[in-house]
């Protein structure tokens, strides 16, 4: 061989050499059997969307910058817009038949669902090693995000649920505020939201109507009890129904508590009770007030974190200005966080945006919290999406944070259910059970209200359903029970 060709074999081989060690870097994973959600940052990811018609479109039109490979919603009409916007994604009914022919090949799921769905599809598509976007609220059961938030440490995959104002600059800035000590100690939380704008108290419908051809009801049903088809509770409505939503406390709270549960590092409440206008067995209740303890924790560096106390109002129900309340300021009316302190009172309104200090001041604090481009929920998540699970930044709403709040507050959906107990309910957090129902308390709720009025004078025939043990009734609050042919991974330990 002679020095010139010998240079050329030796230039030519660490050259290939050099490739193959980038390889995996601009190589598809999806070519690469991707398995534990690692996805390279020169790719664009394959994004597979379920529950497209409502609120799954905006997260869609936010996801552009990918590919978008696959549609599903069990309801064509009230999508079919969307399956027209994407012509190239292939359609589907029935998550599970896009998951048979599709999850393989995609490297994230958008889940937008009704909300009594979000936990079963997204664990499966945990469960295969995909990334998961996940609308709020992320599932309607305590045990359900207790299991999405251990899944996706298990799987090591990039989550976010769509509480977009968590990546908000307000949002932020109210967060460094509480954790400069500018309003002191809080031992006190009000908030509230004008939801519903849904109906709910309602009874079951009685009348069966012919369904949809453009519907598969079964598939809107999922892992719930079935139940005869009704226009009432779909599309959109579903979040007034117990076993499709969560009512206004299931749908908001995640956007109006995420700044106070993140900021003064909440976790689990040692107690709650809950009451409401007339509680109906299967609707939600027109208006709700919900009051949670949490327990002192850690102190931060600047501010100590004593035991606090968090009031919500929805429904029309709000708390009380605060005392010294601008005059130049008013609640948000999509709802608000009043945070009492010591020093100060902070006002975080719905999405975390522009929040003030009672005082009027705008301070300026060192920065604490990590900036998202452009405030965009959806491309953070993008964005951890591509990041190596080893030295992967999580989102701002990455079930590591969101998987707690939205367990918080779907407990206290099963306290408002519990009402007709008349106690403060004890909770441990760790275990997910409330501790101190009685053993032989019961629990009946009202099925039908047939209030009249007969010559001036008032008559109540109410129906109520059968008692029931208020422990196992506790239970299926906290881990429900699913239909038959329906069932959740198991739950991992970490």
């Amino acid at each position: 061989m002679t020095e010139i060709s010998r240079r050329n074999f030796i230039k030519k081989s660490g050259m290939a050499l050099a490739g193959m060690m980038v390889m995996p870097q601009i190589v598809p994973a999806s070519v690469l059997g991707k398995s534990a959600g690692y996805t390279a940052p020169s790719d664009k990811l394959n994004i597979l969307g379920v529950g497209i018609g409502g609120r799954g479109a905006a997260d869609l039109a936010a996801m552009e910058t990918e590919n978008i490979i696959g549609l599903c919603d069990c309801d064509w009409h009230y999508a079919k817009h969307i399956f027209d916007k994407y012509p190239k994604a292939k359609r589907f009914n029935d998550y599970r038949k896009m998951y048979d022919k599709m999850l393989k090949n995609a490297d994230a799921v958008m889940v937008a669902t009704a909300d009594h769905t979000h936990a079963i599809i997204a664990a499966e598509a945990i469960a295969a090693g995909k990334h998961v976007y996940v609308e709020k609220p992320l599932t309607l059961y305590p045990y359900e995000s207790r299991l999405l938030t251990n899944l996706a440490k298990k799987h090591k995959v990039a989550t976010q649920m769509g509480n977009q104002g968590a990546s908000s600059a307000g949002s932020r800035l109210a967060m460094d505020w509480i954790r400069n000590g500018e309003i002191g100690e809080v031992t006190r939380i009000e908030s509230f939201t004008n939801r519903p704008i849904w109906p709910q108290g309602m009874a079951t419908p009685k009348e069966s109507m012919a369904i949809p051809s453009t519907l598969n009801w079964d598939a809107f049903i999922g892992p719930a009890k079935y139940r005869p088809y009704n226009a009432v509770y779909t599309p959109w409505n579903f979040r007034g129904w117990w076993d499709f939503g969560s009512g206004a406390l299931g749908d908001m709270a995640n956007h109006i508590l995420q700044v106070p549960f993140r900021a003064l590092n909440l976790m689990y409440p040692t107690s709650v009770i809950g009451s409401s206008t007339m509680l109906m067995s299967d609707s939600c209740p027109t208006a709700e007030k919900i009051t949670f303890k949490f327990p002192a924790r850690d102190n931060l560096p600047r501010v100590a974190m004593p035991a606090l106390e968090l009031t919500w109002y929805d429904g029309g129900l709000q708390p009380n200005l605060p005392d010294n309340m601008p005059k130049d300021k008013n609640f948000d009316s999509n709802g608000v966080s009043v945070l009492y302190g010591t020093k100060d009172t902070l006002v975080v309104p719905t999405y975390g945006y522009n929040p003030f200090l009672c005082s009027g001041r705008t301070p300026e604090v060192p920065s604490t919290s990590r900036v998202v481009k452009d405030d965009n929920h959806q491309q953070d998540w993008i964005r951890a999406c591509k990041e190596s699970p080893d030295s992967r930044t999580p989102s701002e709403s990455d079930f590591m944070y969101s998987g707690p709040l939205n367990e918080m507050i779907t407990m206290g959906v099963a306290a408002v259910r519990l009402q007709g107990l008349g106690q403060w309910l004890d909770w441990d957090g760790e275990n997910m059970e409330f501790t101190n129902i009685p053993d032989n308390a019961t629990i009946q709720n009202v099925i039908e209200d047939k209030f009249q009025i007969h010559d001036g004078h008032p008559t109540f025939d109410r129906t109520y359903t059968d008692p029931v043990n208020a422990q196992e009734y506790a239970r299926q609050l906290i881990k429900p029970v699913y239909r038959d042919g329906w069932k959740l991974p198991e739950m991992p330990q970490i």
